[in-house]
C-alpha cells in the first residue's frame, strides 16, 4: 500500500509534536485581565486598620480630654469651697475680736 500524501517518518514525528504542543497548549493556563487599579486584600485589611485605629486614637484623646477638664472644674469646685470656708472663717473670727472688743470697752466705760 502506497502513502497517497507521501508522508515520511519525519513528517509523522514533525505532525505527533506539534499535536502534542496543541494539546499541551490548550492546558496551559490562560492570562487573566486584572484591573490597572488592583488593591490587594492586605492592603485592603491595612486601610481598614489604620481607619480602626485612628478612630480609637481620637476617641481615646477626647476621653482624655475630657477627664483632664472634669479634673480641672473639679479642682475649682474645691477650691472655690475652700474659699468660701475661709472667708466664713475670717468673718466669723472679725466678729469674735469686734465682741470680744465691744465687750471691753463697756467694761472700761466707767457707769454713769
Amino acid at each position: 500500500m502506497k502513502d497517497p500524501l507521501k508522508t515520511g517518518f519525519a513528517d509523522r514525528l514533525t505532525a505527533q509534536a506539534e499535536a502534542k504542543k496543541a494539546m499541551l497548549a490548550k492546558f496551559k493556563p490562560k492570562p487573566t485581565v486584572q484591573a490597572e487599579v488592583f488593591e490587594s486584600r492586605e492592603d485592603i485589611r491595612q486601610k481598614e486598620l489604620e481607619t480602626v485605629r485612628a478612630a480609637r486614637a481620637e476617641a481615646k484623646e477626647l476621653a482624655r480630654q475630657a477627664a483632664e477638664a472634669k479634673r480641672l472644674t473639679d479642682l475649682e469646685m474645691k477650691r472655690g469651697e475652700r474659699k468660701q470656708r475661709k472667708a466664713t472663717t475670717k468673718a466669723e473670727q472679725r466678729a469674735a475680736r469686734e465682741a470680744k472688743a465691744a465687750a471691753r470697752r463697756t467694761l472700761m466705760r466707767p457707769s454713769s
